[in-house]
């Protein structure tokens, strides 16, 4: 049996969780809506607050898409409940992040300032030297948070550039003189 494929959902108060035809998955809450369509070869049940989903059999194809639905459905709920957040820091001398709107202007030692909208239903801010971005959905939260810090990665030497803050840099010597 999956580890996580066979955990049963919980639904905290003021969600609700409606499955429909084809395992059309619907998840409401105080934070907003999200729907997805689930694979159809895995059986998704409301028991008592608990969303339940389970295999057909053992295939390995199965075992892999039980964890991966029960995973999606848990995500599904504790965005709509809570939210989901990744936080970046931007670091570098005149590396600059700025918020006009729904305008991310980047200043990251190019020609250009680097300009971003920020997706439907994904939200930033910046707060000095730090981008907060927030959301309902965990899948585009995190691509957004991937596309921005894929504008100017972190370097090993002096550990410039756009990380996530719980990003480790591994730090390299720069070269040393000739004597």
């Amino acid at each position: 049996m999956s580890r996580i494929g066979r955990l049963p959902v919980p639904i905290p108060a003021g969600v609700e969780v409606k499955i429909e035809e084809g395992n059309m998955v619907s998840v409401k809450g105080p934070k907003g809506t999200l729907e997805r369509t689930l694979p159809t070869e895995m059986t998704i049940k409301l028991e008592d607050g608990h969303v339940v989903v389970t295999r057909p059999n053992d295939l390995k194809k199965m075992k892999s898409l039980h964890g991966l639905t029960r995973s999606l459905i848990h995500n599904m709920v504790v965005g709509v409940s809570e939210g989901f957040t990744k936080t970046l820091e931007v670091n570098g001398v005149g590396y600059r992040a700025t918020k006009q709107g729904n305008k991310l202007t980047l200043s990251l030692g190019y020609s250009h300032p680097v300009e971003m909208t920020d997706p439907e239903g994904v939200t930033s801010t910046v707060d000095q030297n730090k981008i907060i971005i927030t959301g309902i959905n965990k899948e585009k939260v995190g691509q957004y948070a991937a596309e921005i810090r894929d504008k100017r990665r972190p370097e090993p030497y002096k550990g410039k550039g756009i990380k996530y803050s719980d990003e480790v840099i591994r730090r390299k010597v720069g070269k040393t003189g000739k004597k």
